[in-house]
């Protein structure tokens, strides 16, 4: 879930008020790479997740949690993929009532 895990990092950097200058900067990455990372084109490879964890002082794990996949057939799979989603979700949500 490349997308749900673009949509954390975007959060992350947004709670912190970093623009993607600023933090494809700091993590020696161009700003355009930084786009479509958050955007969920491209898959972060775990030396830059680890560069994004130190930066903003978040657990990888927290990151790459919304991105696990979960197995659709099962009854629990499916609640944890919701429950993933919705947590961004609400995230987003109150990531715009801050910029409002």
């Amino acid at each position: 879930m490349t997308n749900n895990l673009g949509r954390a990092l975007k959060l992350v950097r947004s709670f912190h008020d970093i623009t993607q200058a600023q933090a494809a900067e700091s993590l020696g990455i161009s700003r355009s790479y930084l786009s479509e990372l958050e955007a969920g084109h491209k898959t972060p490879s775990l030396d830059l997740l680890e560069g994004f964890s130190k930066q903003f002082e978040i657990p990888v794990s927290s990151l790459l949690i919304v991105s696990e996949s979960f197995d659709n057939k099962s009854l629990a799979g499916r609640v944890k993929k919701s429950a993933a989603d919705k947590a961004l979700k609400f995230l987003e949500w109150i990531d715009a009532k801050r910029a409002a």
